[in-house]
């Protein structure tokens, strides 16, 4: 009898003689149990789950990582614009570090993006307020916010309207607001403001059954993408796959399943047998839609799970978006399990940009000229501190590449494995970004 523990992938493995129990964690609230017996080469998977893999296509998972400075700042931003006077204490900020999953001192943090954060000393008391051109980037996503209003409300009225019984728990939808765009004050700025399509209920009146209910059913709202790029081009509707040509099987088994027509995802599904192959073109179509509708045409598959019943999806998703991977790109980067559209995007960049999109990437381009300058004067400053000692600079030290500094002077806790993986839940929450 021996015990070892073995890492592969996210799970944790605890081996004992030739079979072990490997703890699959979603969240803090999922698990999932799997049973490996090594005379067996293949993982044997109780509860119906099987681990995921999928090619890794390099300019995807780039732009997967893209805004993992972004999201802390955020939400940073969104703390100081709540203080009175929008001016914060760097104390209580500090005191915010570790729902932020970040180490070490809050000003350190702060300074590293003067183009962001302008920080100042008040007898005692360090205090932090936005920049100006950080409060003219916040104004500007307000004004873009109340313009994209008539979206959000149809974006909400789509969702609605492929729900089972047209209508999504609050706490559910909640957890995919950003990913859509939707304000966070979206029920009180849209719903109230839309009685003839939203309204609020709860049919069993538990405090977390709070439901968003469709009023009245718009036809001209359910086209799906397909359908409307369908209608412009005069063709029937159908998929596209965005595949090299290389991978002929694959190929082959997308023609295959892209030749029986195309189910709607705004269809009822009671016709529908589960297992089928006309329910599996359903949930193909509905998954496509979901992540039409998103800001950067990605999700967390556990998030969509949550969905299973209220939009009739498979116990395993995950199982049948790797069956089209020309349609979809499944990654589990920094432990997210994360499905992308593929035909939204041209390489790492999006083929459409929405609005907000265009504000938060101006925010990313502040953020990191910010970064950069900082970055900067601290390599100057070491510099100046060796010459001080007398000790003899070589070229790559007086040459060296910034940007390389620039993707190493954030890291502080959050590259801690662990750090790691709590802060990236967030990153699906802003959305995402």
């Amino acid at each position: 009898m021996f015990s070892n523990h073995i890492s592969l992938a996210n799970s944790n493995i605890f081996v004992v003689g030739l079979s072990c129990v490997v703890r699959y964690m979603h969240t803090k609230h999922q698990m999932a149990l799997f049973t490996v017996h090594f005379r067996n080469p293949r993982l044997v998977v109780a509860r119906n789950f099987s681990l995921w893999s999928m090619k890794k296509d390099p300019s995807l998972e780039s732009a997967l990582s893209r805004n993992r400075r972004w999201v802390v700042n955020n939400q940073l931003k969104n703390i100081i614009l709540r203080c009175p006077d929008q001016v914060a204490k760097v104390s209580f900020i500090q005191t915010k570090f570790k729902t932020l999953d970040l180490q070490g001192k809050a000003l350190n943090w702060l300074k590293k993006y003067p183009c962001c954060f302008q920080v100042h000393l008040q007898g005692d008391e360090y205090y932090c307020r936005l920049t100006k051109p950080m409060m003219a980037l916040v104004e500007e996503e307000e004004c873009v916010k109340d313009m994209q209003e008539p979206v959000f409300v149809e974006r909400l009225a789509k969702l609605l309207m492929m729900s089972r019984n047209q209508r999504l728990n609050v706490v559910k939808l909640n957890e995919l607001k950003r990913n859509f765009g939707f304000p966070d004050d979206y029920l009180l700025r849209l719903v109230p403001k839309y009685p003839d399509m939203f309204r609020i209920v709860n049919y069993s009146g538990r405090r977390s059954s709070m439901e968003i209910e469709l009023v009245a059913w718009n036809p001209d709202l359910a086209v799906s993408a397909i359908e409307y790029s369908a209608q412009k081009q005069g063709s029937e509707p159908c998929f596209s796959c965005s595949l090299p040509s290389t991978w002929v099987k694959s190929w082959e088994r997308f023609h295959e399943f892209n030749a029986t027509p195309y189910i709607s995802p705004y269809l009822d599904t009671k016709g529908l047998v589960e297992g089928s192959k006309e329910m599996e073109k359903r949930t193909v179509g509905l998954v496509h839609e979901l992540l039409s509708l998103t800001l950067w045409k990605k999700a967390s598959i556990v998030k969509l799970g949550h969905f299973r019943r209220e939009f009739v999806l498979p116990e395993r998703l995950n199982a049948l978006l790797l069956k089209h991977p020309g349609i979809f790109y499944v990654s589990n980067k920094y432990q997210i399990y994360t499905v992308l559209l593929r035909e939204g995007y041209n390489g790492q960049e999006l083929v459409h940009k929405d609005p907000l999109v265009v504000i938060k990437e101006k925010f990313g381009e502040l953020m990191q000229g910010g970064l950069h300058e900082y970055n900067r004067r601290r390599h100057l400053v070491n510099l100046e501190k060796r010459r001080n000692k007398g000790m003899v600079l070589g070229r790559s030290d007086e040459g060296k590449d910034l940007s390389d500094l620039d993707e190493q002077g954030d890291r502080g806790g959050l590259f801690d494995p662990e750090e790691r993986k709590r802060f990236y839940k967030v990153l699906f929450d802003d959305g995402a970004p």
